[in-house]
Order: structure tokens, then C-alpha cells, then sequence
């Protein structure tokens, strides 16, 4: 497609702001991006990127996330005036790494530099974040969205197709859609948390020191290089009244941190500093019309647990893929309102989640978060969703949404994360780098996992297929590692693997002898699980714009509008949608 100037406006330029333009760039979609801020924002903020979100970057081939991340180190308390070691203890669950679960760990990359990672990746686009430019207002119609915005005191009209609010807690986006922004500011939880560089007799830059109590008065310490050779992130609890005074005085804060560490320190510079207080609210809808929010500009939360800042990110991925379809004319309008209904109920649950940690720090002082497996965020699921589509799972009606679960490996259903498999063997001609199931999924295209005992078994269903847009659906072959090795080819699959160590079968809970096909979305996440072709198409015409080539001849044979039902084929359909296509194009309307 042709674009005068981008169809999607994107206010705020946080990770989730970053991301949602990233996966659109992605997506072969232009976007514009803008910042109200004349600079970057600087300082660590929220730096814990949790397993899910380290996938969604793999996927992103934001590998630098992983990369440059470090763990989070143990924390060490001291007795009450010494430097006497009181306890070591982890901050955070600890989990092993298994071939389904590549990222198994909690990296520490600050935002600051999360950030520059991101609007790197940005400009292999062409597109750099325009700072400084401020949304005033807008309009929204059927057709699009009219901002109004200011740089430099000078106003601009810009229209766009499509707006991502992603402008934070505070999000403008949010308040002109009307949308509610209901809950809590907690009164009995506030700190003073920044960036400084220091140096102190004995405090070792292994450790997360803590000095003090929480409940009351006390100072944390985690070392960072990206603020430099002497850089920390420091957290100061003391009375509301004390804070607040501390927050707007560099002088105040070097003298709280000395006066709670025993030990000689030498203050060099305070980077970044900020007052928290702990917000907990969500919006009632993601989304009205033609504009979205993301990010904190949806939802803000308690810091305990580490969860706000990957939500924000996931948001975006959600939404992003989707806005890219149905931009392409590839999928109906209303695959977008899909964005509201998967994530509503898994913000909702993560609210809990970080809220009951909250409460435990209050009342406990403890800060680890040895409590919950469910802040690595694998278990995140859609199951409930309009648009997945299980075949083998069993319908309970009044079941309970658990959107927010912990990583369970011996089930899997539509809606789960897909699992990781590694040591894929590629069989037949070509050459191709892939050598994990990861490797193949993009954020651009569907992809349709084959498992069979054998080529001939996959045939059918990828001979069933083969009229799929191949820019957005993408099909491979696992064979077991009982399957002859010699080359194959198969000219309706995009790649045969062989499984040699049976990592993919295990993961996906197939038996070898057994035919059984999955489709992952562009997010990662398992869209259908299917006996063959037949489930296959049902779930790719209830999302997209595809076809297959008897009812395409059959248009460009009447040069008419048709309906599915007119079509000498069998096709299906599920959740009230019809597909009506047109010539070469199709369109998915509600019933």
C-alpha cells in the first residue's frame, strides 16, 4: 500500500508507545510518533522485563533487551546500624530453564536505555520520535481522526486513520475519549526513588543493599552500570510528609542515604529522582472508535511485583498485528474490538495480583517476591477469546476466566502461550537459519504448525491451504523424530523441521503418530488448535481475509459480490461472522 503520510498516530513515546510503532513498522504500516517532552526521559524507572515480555521482543528481534539485561541481584539486609549482614535472599521466584521456556529469567534494563533500544530499531524504518509535540485535542468520524497539535507554539492540523494513546497516567488520549479511570491512590504507600551515583566503604555492587525497614524508615541500593562505574538505583521510604521534602532537595536525599547507611560515602552526582505514590486504576474499555490507549495511559498499579511496565508492552503487541490487518483491508473492523476483550480481564487480574503484594509489603516490610509465579507472566492467557478456537478442549459453560495463570506444561490450550522448541532439524531443499519454533514466528503472519507422522499425512492439509495469503500466513511441517530423514520437499509448506529431539512434540503434547495442527498468531499466542484443513480455514475465516483458490476462481469467474454460502465450497464460519468477498478482496461483517 501507497501512503501519502502515516495512517496511525501514536501520542507518548514510552515502551508502549515504542513497541505498538515498532510492531506496525513491522507490519509494513507507517506510523507517526510523537512526545509532548523536548527530551528523552531519563532514569532506570521501572527496569524489570519479565519472561513474556523477553519473548515478544525475541519476536520483535529486539534481542538487545535479553542481552544488554542483567539479572536482578539477590538482596542483602543489615542489622539495624551495622554493616552486620542480616540476610541474603532472592527478590524474585526462581525458575529452570526448560526447551519450552527460553527465557526463564527477570532481566534489569533501566528504561532510559530500553528506550534508545527501541527508537534504534524505529529508524530502520525512517521514523524517529518528533519530541516536543504536544497533543491539544481531537476529533474522530467513521473515516478517522482529526489532532490538533503544538510544537514550538505553533498548531497543526494532522489527520490520521488510527490513534494510540500511550501519554501515560495522565494520558490526555484517555480523558478526551471519556473514557473512566476507576480505583484507588493508596495513602499508606509512597517512596522516593531515582538514580545516583556514589560510592561507599563496603557496599559490593553484587547485592541489592537494604539498610532500615520499609514500614517505617529505609534505604535500598541496586547497582547499575548504565548509570556509570558508581551508579544506583536507590528506593527511600520514610513518613508522607518526610518524603515529599526529600523528593525536591538533592541535599536532603544524599543526607537521608548517608544517615542510613554506617558507612563513610562519597556523593557524586543525583541523576534523576521522582516521588511515588501508589495509583491503582484501570479504564473500563480499551478503545473507542478509531483510538486506543496502551500502557499506563490504560492502567496504573502498584510497583510491587514489576508488572506495569511489561503490560504496557504487551498491550501494544496485542493491538498492533490486529490494527495492521484490518488496515490492510486483511481483516474486518471488528477483530479490533478484540483488543478491549483480551486484555480487559488480564489487566483486571494483574491488578489483584500486584495490589495483594502490595498489602504484604505493607504489612510485612518484605519486598521479595518469592510469592507468585505468575509475575513471569508465561501463564497469561486468552482461552476466553471470541477468536480462538480449540477443537480438542471441552466446553464448560460458566467456566472461570483465569486470564492471569501460572505456567502450567502438561496442558495447553487455544489462547495459551506458544512454547519454544529448540534443535529443529530442517529437511528438504533450501537453506533456512530456523532452528527453534521462536525462529519462526513473526509478528507479521499466522503461522500454521503442521504436525504429522509424515509429509504424505501433511499434504492434504497444506494442499487445502495453499491459496493463503503468504504475506500473512505462513505453514511448516513438524515431523517426529520416528520420520524417514531423507529430503523431502513439499511445495505447499514454507518449511518442514524435523523434531530430533522431540522437544516440539513434547511441548505441544503430540504423540508422534498423531496429526494435529496449531496456529500461532502474530503475538506469540496460540489462535487454533485443530484436527486438519477444515479447522483450519474455520478459524482464519472467522479472523481474516482469506480465501480459498475454488471460491477465488469462482469471484473472478462472476465478477460479483458474493456470499460465503454461494460459494461451491466448504467453508466455515463461527462467532456470528460472515466472510463476503468481492472480486480479490474480502471483508468480514457481523451478522
Amino acid at each position: 500500500m501507497n501512503y501519502i503520510h502515516p495512517p496511525v498516530l501514536i501520542v507518548g513515546a514510552g515502551p508502549a508507545g515504542l513497541v505498538a510503532a515498532l510492531t506496525l513498522l513491522q507490519n509494513g504500516i507507517p506510523v507517526r510518533i510523537i512526545d509532548k517532552d523536548p527530551n528523552p526521559r531519563i532514569g532506570q524507572r521501572g527496569p524489570g522485563i519479565w519472561p513474556r515480555s523477553l519473548e515478544l521482543f525475541n519476536f520483535l528481534n529486539v534481542t538487545e533487551v535479553n542481552n544488554l539485561g542483567k539479572p536482578i541481584p539477590n538482596s542483602r539486609s543489615y542489622k539495624p546500624g551495622t554493616l552486620e549482614v542480616l540476610k541474603d535472599s532472592a527478590m524474585v521466584p526462581q525458575m529452570e530453564p526448560t526447551p519450552a521456556v527460553p527465557f526463564h529469567a527477570l532481566k534489569m534494563i533501566g528504561q532510559q536505555l530500553l528506550d534508545v533500544v527501541l527508537r534504534r530499531h524505529l529508524e530502520k524504518f525512517s521514523c524517529s520520535v518528533e519530541m516536543g509535540t504536544e497533543l491539544r485535542s481531537f476529533e474522530q468520524s467513521e473515516e478517522g481522526v482529526t489532532a490538533v497539535l503544538v510544537k514550538n507554539g505553533v498548531l497543526e492540523i494532522f489527520d490520521a486513520k488510527w490513534m494510540i494513546g500511550a501519554d501515560g497516567a495522565k494520558s490526555i488520549v484517555r480523558k478526551q475519549l471519556g473514557l473512566t479511570f476507576l480505583g484507588e491512590t493508596r495513602d499508606d504507600f509512597c517512596l522516593v526513588t531515582g538514580d545516583i551515583r556514589l560510592k561507599g566503604v563496603g557496599l559490593d555492587r553484587v547485592y541489592m543493599h537494604r539498610f532500615g525497614k520499609w514500614q517505617e524508615r529505609g534505604v535500598s541500593l541496586r547497582a547499575t552500570d548504565e548509570i556509570g562505574e558508581d551508579g544506583w538505583q536507590f528506593f527511600i521510604t520514610d513518613r508522607e510528609s518526610e518524603l515529599t521534602k526529600i523528593a525536591q532537595s538533592e541535599e536532603l536525599i544524599f543526607e537521608t542515604i548517608a544517615s542510613l547507611i554506617p558507612t563513610e560515602i562519597t556523593f557524586n552526582k543525583l541523576s534523576w529522582v521522582s516521588e511515588f505514590r501508589a495509583n491503582i486504576r484501570m479504564v473500563n474499555k480499551f478503545s473507542e472508535g478509531r483510538v486506543f490507549v496502551v500502557g499506563d495511559a490504560a492502567h496504573v498499579h502498584s510497583p510491587t511485583g514489576g508488572q506495569g511496565l511489561n503490560s504496557g508492552v504487551q498491550d501494544a503487541f496485542n493491538l498492533g498485528w490486529k490494527l495492521a490487518l484490518v488496515e490492510k483491508g486483511l481483516a474486518d473492523k471488528s477483530l479490533l474490538e478484540t483488543y478491549s476483550s483480551e486484555r480487559l480481564p488480564v489487566i483486571s487480574e494483574m491488578l489483584e495480583i500486584t495490589t495483594s503484594i502490595l498489602n504484604q509489603v505493607i504489612t510485612t516490610g518484605d519486598m521479595e517476591f518469592r510469592r507468585s509465579p505468575k509475575l513471569f507472566m508465561l501463564g497469561i492467557n486468552c482461552r476466553f477469546s471470541n477468536i480462538v478456537l480449540d477443537e480438542f478442549a471441552t466446553p464448560i459453560e460458566g467456566k472461570p476466566i483465569n486470564a492471569y495463570g501460572v505456567l502450567d506444561e502438561g496442558h495447553l490450550e487455544a489462547g495459551d502461550r506458544a512454547p519454544d522448541a529448540p534443535n529443529m532439524l530442517q529437511v528438504g531443499p533450501g537453506e533456512s537459519d530456523v532452528k527453534t519454533l521462536f525462529g519462526l514466528y513473526k509478528p507479521w503472519y499466522h503461522t500454521v504448525l503442521v504436525f504429522a507422522p509424515s509429509l504424505a499425512n501433511a499434504t492434504p492439509i497444506l494442499g487445502a491451504l495453499e491459496a493463503c495469503d503468504h504475506s500473512i500466513v505462513r505453514k511448516a511441517v513438524i515431523l517426529p523424530s520416528s520420520a524417514s530423514m531423507a529430503p523431502v520437499a513439499s511445495p505447499c509448506a514454507d518449511v518442514v523441521l524435523f523434531d530430533q529431539d522431540s522437544h516440539a512434540h513434547s511441548a505441544y503434547l503430540v504423540e508422534a503418530n498423531q496429526t494435529k495442527v496449531f496456529v500461532i498468531r502474530p503475538d506469540g499466542v496460540i489462535g487454533a488448535i485443530v484436527h486438519g484443513a477444515e479447522g483450519v480455514k474455520k478459524y482464519l475465516f472467522g479472523l481474516l481475509a482469506v480465501f480459498t483458490t475454488t471460491a477465488h476462481s469462482y469471484i473472478y469467474r462472476n465478477k460479483r459480490s458474493v456470499a460465503v454460502s454461494d460459494i461451491p465450497t466448504h467453508t466455515s464460519c463461527f462467532s456470528g461472522v460472515t466472510i463476503v468477498l468481492k472480486q480479490c478482496e474480502t471483508s468480514i461483517h457481523k451478522d
